[in-house]
């Protein structure tokens, strides 16, 4: 793995004395390594990250319990950070496509595995079902569909639904390459929802919209009257450059077209955490803390050698690591931001909260009890927020 993320590994320190000892001589801990690390690196002492590197990468592990994988994939975020390589490591591993017509991604996978980003969605098309009561045709759009997965539930609770939409038409965003490619493209995945839909006697249609995120225009949705329509927003826009970034801000720009489309309902679907704005070493820590979370919540889920959770930690959460710790600027897209700041942003482009109702918060919890109780649910201003332990891992709101 070491050599799949880093080809050109920085060579050991030349010191003799390693840097796992502090001076009284006592062994410092995987974690303490890691942060003396990113501090070093903080302060431009690279020789002395070097060091620190070549340590850890003999103490950790991606075969090991969650503190030595979430180590090794930090390491080498860090080393990338060093040589300045992790726009293409990012660009190298595959998350989002799948490996054949017949396997899932490895994202897809994240999704069906853990229970937080799995009842994300699920929230999601709980709040759009209930905008969307007594209507007879509804028309969602989508940036990001992903895999089609949120959609594949909604098409088969409408099947078992009495109040039958006349007519269900989905709208898919993504950037030109992937709506054509032949495996795990846009167009593919339309399909597949259409003979879903065809099985369950839902009426369906879906359109692929071959575009960047921020050359879209109104007029490419195909808006039509007599339509409610529900915008989706999961996992997606935290990828956009904000203010931070660029004057553009694509971002908010999105947001203030979205609104002048005049939805019924906006679903917002985010990981809960700030490696947006947040200077390299608090970035750090919130990637320590979120991520640290996040794999020992895997572990529960699935057994330490499962090949899927192995493919899921280094395609997906690797990748995310080291795009989040080696890149600044426009290639660092992984681009998180804290619930409050979500709301804030809502807000400004014209958005009033649209909290859950007790159905679905009851609906979720009775989900939640087949599960590890230190998986965590919680309502706040009126998003609910999905979390392992301590730690909120995922915030899914809706908008009016």
């Amino acid at each position: 793995m070491k050599n799949a993320l880093l080809p050109n590994s920085p060579k050991e320190s030349e010191s003799s004395i390693s840097c796992a000892v502090i001076n009284s001589g006592a062994p410092r801990t995987p974690k303490q390594l890691l942060f003396d690390c990113a501090t070093a690196l903080s302060e431009y002492n690279i020789d002395e990250a070097q060091a620190i590197i070549s340590d850890l990468r003999q103490m950790v592990s991606i075969q090991g319990d969650p503190s030595q994988r979430i180590a090794a994939y930090l390491v080498e975020g860090l080393a990338a950070r060093i040589v300045a390589s992790g726009n293409g490591i990012y660009k190298a591993l595959t998350c989002k496509d799948p490996p054949s017509l017949y396997q899932l991604s490895a994202m897809q996978i994240l999704f069906e595995i853990c229970p937080c980003f799995r009842l994300g969605f699920m929230a999601a098309n709980y709040a759009i079902l209930e905008a969307c009561k007594g209507e007879e045709r509804l028309h969602i759009i989508d940036f990001d569909i992903n895999q089609g997965s949120q959609y594949i539930t909604l098409i088969q609770f409408l099947k078992n639904n009495s109040n039958k939409l006349q007519h269900l038409r989905i709208t898919g965003v993504d950037d030109p390459e992937t709506v054509q490619r032949p495996i795990g493209g846009l167009k593919v995945i339309g399909q597949r929802l259409e003979h879903l839909a065809k099985d369950c006697g839902v009426s369906f249609g879906f359109r692929a919209v071959g575009a960047n995120l921020g050359d879209v225009t109104p007029a490419m949705l195909d808006c039509r009257p007599g339509e409610a329509l529900v915008v989706n927003f999961a996992f997606q826009l935290h990828h956009l450059p904000d203010e931070s970034v660029s004057i553009l801000n694509e971002r908010d720009q999105l947001l203030r077209m979205v609104k002048g489309l005049q939805p019924k309902l906006v679903t917002l679907v985010e990981q809960d955490a700030n490696t947006n704005t947040a200077p390299f070493l608090t970035r750090f820590r919130e990637v320590y803390d979120y991520y640290s979370a996040l794999f020992d919540s895997l572990d529960a889920t699935l057994p330490r050698e499962s090949p899927d959770r192995m493919n899921v930690e280094r395609q997906c959460l690797a990748r995310e690591i080291v795009n989040i710790l080696a890149c600044e600027g426009p290639d660092r897209v992984e681009r998180y931001e804290v619930a409050g700041k979500w709301r804030a942003r809502m807000a400004m482009a014209g958005f009033t909260p649209c909290p859950f109702n007790n159905n679905v918060i009851s609906g979720i919890k009775s989900i939640l009890k087949s599960y590890c109780n230190r998986y965590k649910f919680e309502e706040d201003h009126g998003g609910l927020h999905f979390g392992w332990g301590e730690k909120t891992l995922i915030v899914s709101s809706a908008w009016q």
